[in-house]
């Protein structure tokens, strides 16, 4: 930003515009000046004409309070004719200095030198030196939720604006900015995208076409992370050059039918971390009910291991005293074969035909249909537009907010609500609604924007969603690779080496749960990979471990364990 008028002035005069203004303010001052000198040798003739003998200092004092309008009167004409010069003037240092000085010193430069300032908070281009950025193009709940992300590691970042306004309003928010048209290459190569680690597009499905069409004429190994609203999109975005298409609202419908809890107990994968499978599953109506995890034993009769739990909304690190109730979900580390056996043995429970109530029949509702109609699980879709949803037979149409809509769609008897529509305060007032008619039901929510997913915990829900999250964790998880996973919203997988403060010990004496909330899910020696090892097991230097936490678990690893953070606390 632009800190001194000498270095605004500097970056004014640099731009062609800017000379051109020089020009112009000169040759106004050089009239101005011309005028000054004229009226100050006629004060001076026809003062003498009139038997009055002054300095020039004295007519130069003269000439500027007259033409300035101040006319302190102690210098004045006895004649006609020269109170008809003071008259004329007067009238010059109005047109001149009260209204075409100001016009022209704002048109030629104050105005340049704030637009420069403008550009200053809002570039064109990036430095030379900009590598391994990630390059954005909208700013919506998406993006704002991704910056955060790309903040708490490090990464720099520029939404692309075309809009001068909008990129300063942005700027003015904290968010950095770059002011280009996305179907401009020009644009694109000032972003340095051919030194890109990522570029994410989130816009409709024709404009994210066009952009990785775009980028991918310019940067040939740059990856491009996609959004798709239509199935049809995906295969044209790929063909256009995005090496990832992510269709957030299947994302999101799958979670919700992951999460709900009638249907049946079966684990459902929701991550894979190289052979490690992260499954969540359902306590509703099983035997585990009422049971700590110590008591149910899951890791020896088969061979998953619990690595926290979900309650109403709220993660927790599991622990032997951890009770398991009647709205807990499990998230289980296991392979393929230990995730069969867990199935097998929770199979016959919680089977419900009482069909799931999914309020809202848009592009999430109708894709949470389909999730639960891959499950086998009834459902019915309250929706006010009619037509939008195919399956009449499921489809009720009428307000959500109608009691009698609600009885019609079988509120009385559903096993679970799920609010899916886009706008956070309605979803605010269902949760609050459906609560209160029924108060044990379990209740799933969409938030649109992360600052509403404590407000929706609190109208009512039992977990919360949000489409935002769930967005930047897919696109965080294209851009870190194998370093991080995403594995449920506030969940995610991550490696870290074993560092000299754990080399030789083993993962309980480490404790690395007690300390960051993280869990050890595997370990990598070599080839070799170690599911859910034994709290007894060594950790050697030259391994790698993969452990589950949230992002401020995570932080708190590598602040506590990692050798680089460490040396910087020893360090004098």
């Amino acid at each position: 930003m632009i800190k001194t008028l000498p270095s605004g002035i500097f970056t004014v005069l640099r731009s062609r515009r800017g000379q051109r203004n020089l020009r112009v303010l000169a040759a106004f001052f050089l009239v101005l000046a011309a005028m000054i000198v004229a009226f100050t040798f006629c004060f001076h003739y026809l003062m003498l004409r009139e038997g009055q003998e002054h300095t020039w200092l004295t007519g130069l004092y003269w000439t500027l309070t007259v033409m300035s309008t101040l006319g302190f009167g102690d210098i004045t004409f006895h004649t006609d004719l020269g109170r008809a010069f003071s008259i004329l003037v007067l009238l010059s240092g109005m047109i001149f200095l009260l209204v075409l000085l100001p016009f022209t010193f704002i048109e030629f430069f104050y105005e340049p030198w704030m637009q420069a300032q403008a550009e200053s908070r809002a570039p064109r281009r990036l430095p030379a030196t900009t590598e391994g950025h990630v390059l954005l193009t909208h700013y919506d709940p998406v993006t704002a939720a991704l910056i955060r992300r790309l903040e708490q590691f490090r990464y720099r970042y520029a939404v692309i604006v075309p809009d001068l306004e909008e990129a300063l309003r942005l700027h003015d928010l904290g968010v950095d900015v770059l002011v280009g048209d996305l179907d401009d290459p020009e644009c694109w190569r000032r972003a340095r995208v051919d030194q890109a680690a990522l570029v994410a597009t989130t816009g409709n499905d024709v404009t994210n076409t066009h952009v990785a069409f775009t980028v991918r004429e310019i940067a040939e190994k740059v990856p491009i992370v996609s959004t798709a609203t239509h199935q049809d999109s995906v295969d044209v975005q790929m063909l256009a050059g995005s090496k990832s298409v992510l269709r957030l609202e299947e994302m999101i419908g799958q979670s919700f039918s992951r999460r709900m809890l009638g249907g049946d107990a079966l684990a459902h994968v929701v991550g894979r971390f190289d052979e490690i499978l992260i499954a969540e599953a359902t306590a509703h109506r099983t035997p585990l009910v009422g049971k700590t995890l110590l008591e149910s034993d899951l890791r020896r009769k088969v061979g998953v291991s619990v690595l926290g739990v979900w309650e109403r909304g709220t993660f927790g690190a599991a622990r032997p005293d951890t009770t398991i109730h009647d709205h807990t979900v499990l998230v289980l580390a296991c392979t393929k074969e230990t995730l069969d056996r867990y199935n097998e043995l929770l199979a016959i429970y919680n089977v419900s035909g009482e069909p799931a109530l999914i309020l809202g029949g848009g592009r999430v509702g109708r894709a949470t249909a389909r999730a639960l109609a891959t499950r086998g699980v009834e459902y019915r879709i309250v929706e006010k537009v009619e037509g939008r949803v195919k399956d009449t037979r499921r489809c009720i149409v009428g307000d959500a907010a109608d009691l009698d809509v609600l009885k019609q769609a079988g509120v009385e008897k559903a096993p679970a609500i799920i609010i899916t529509t886009r706008d956070d305060d309605v979803n605010v007032y269902l949760a609050v609604y459906c609560r209160r008619l029924r108060p044990n039901v379990q209740i799933i929510a969409r938030a649109t924007h992360d600052r509403n997913v404590s407000t929706l915990h609190r109208a009512g829900a039992d977990m919360v969603l949000s489409y935002a999250s769930m967005g930047a964790g897919a696109i965080m998880d294209m851009l870190k690779k194998s370093e991080v996973m995403t594995v449920v919203e506030g969940l995610d997988l991550f490696r870290a080496e074993v560092s000299k403060a754990l080399d030789g010990k083993t993962i309980a004496e480490s404790s690395i749960r007690e300390e960051t909330g993280c869990s050890v899910v595997g370990i990598r020696t070599g080839d070799a990979l170690r599911v859910v090892p034994d709290p007894e097991t060594v950790l050697e230097a030259g391994a790698s471990l993969i452990l589950i936490g949230t992002s401020e678990s995570e932080q708190a690893f590598f602040e506590r364990f990692s050798d680089e953070a460490r040396g910087r606390r020893s360090a004098p």
